[in-house]
């Protein structure tokens, strides 16, 4: 479990930039070999883009990188457990392993909703560790959306 918290923390740092430029603060990065391939943050209201989730965003940075569209021998570092795009993304993408911090009750398709990863009517499928720092993963979320809610209560 070391090691995932060592590449959990860099996913916490994609995240706190996420939170920086007023997104919500997810973050994943994506290692092979032990090395770090690629690192990404939320960017959907900065790009205006449904499809700017962390996730896939380090996908595609680590296919460009690795000159492939499937990432075998990766694993994939996420502050929140993928909803069911990214879920599908990871699947298409080969990813080996996921880690997550914080379940996602509203669209989490690692095992809380339901789980797209291991579903064995796919010819891939990707093994999930959940749980992985959970507390400062759910703790940037919370404080992320507590402010929110009193920005618009105060503007109103």
């Amino acid at each position: 479990m070391d090691n995932h918290e060592t590449w959990m923390k860099v996913a916490l740092e994609e995240a706190k930039k996420a939170e920086a430029i007023g997104e919500v603060p997810i973050g994943a990065v994506l290692v092979k070999d032990n090395e770090v391939i690629a690192r990404a943050h939320n960017r959907r209201e900065i790009d205006q883009q449904a499809l700017a989730h962390a996730e896939i965003a380090v996908i595609n940075e680590a296919c460009e990188k690795l000159g492939s569209w499937r990432l075998l021998g990766c694993t994939l570092y996420v502050t929140l457990e993928p909803c069911p795009m990214c879920a599908g993304a990871i699947v298409q993408s080969r990813i080996d392993k996921v880690v997550y911090g914080a379940a996602d009750p509203k669209a989490g398709c690692a095992g809380t909703l339901m789980n797209l990863l291991n579903e064995p009517r796919f010819n891939h499928q990707t093994k999930v560790v959940a749980g992985c720092l959970e507390e400062r993963c759910s703790s940037i979320l919370t404080t992320f959306f507590r402010a929110l809610r009193l920005r618009k209560k105060a503007l109103k």
